[in-house]
């Protein structure tokens, strides 16, 4: 009797978990559409796991190009990072900082690497 109880639990348990995940993939999307990460882009970021973040990859979460000024950077990480706080998408926010931190990183290295003035 214990264990046809415990397999049921388990089963309607699962059926649970399952369709949060469905949710909360769903909202992750449509986060995304509101804040202007595209479907692409989060599709690739699912995909890679946890392996480290790209430059260029850095770039198109947070909508800059090469020659875009540190302070613009800035100003473009503070738009998203509130965006996705204030919707709830903890995933995105997340990405958007590692963005941040890579391109920071970068920007570093450049400032290093120039010859002083």
């Amino acid at each position: 009797m214990a264990a046809k109880i415990l397999a049921n639990l388990i089963v309607m348990g699962s059926g649970i978990l399952a369709r949060a995940v469905v949710q909360a993939y769903r909202q992750a999307l449509s986060n995304a559409a509101k804040s202007g990460v595209t479907h692409e882009t989060l599709q690739n970021a699912v995909r890679r796991g946890g392996k480290v973040m790209t430059e260029q990859e850095a770039r198109l979460i947070l909508g800059v190009s090469e020659e875009t000024a540190w302070e613009e950077i800035l100003k473009k990480y503070e738009i998203l990072f509130e965006k996705n706080a204030k919707n709830g998408s903890f995933y995105l926010q997340s990405k958007v900082h590692r963005a941040k931190e890579c391109l920071e990183s970068v920007y570093q290295g450049k400032a290093e690497g120039s010859p002083p003035s």
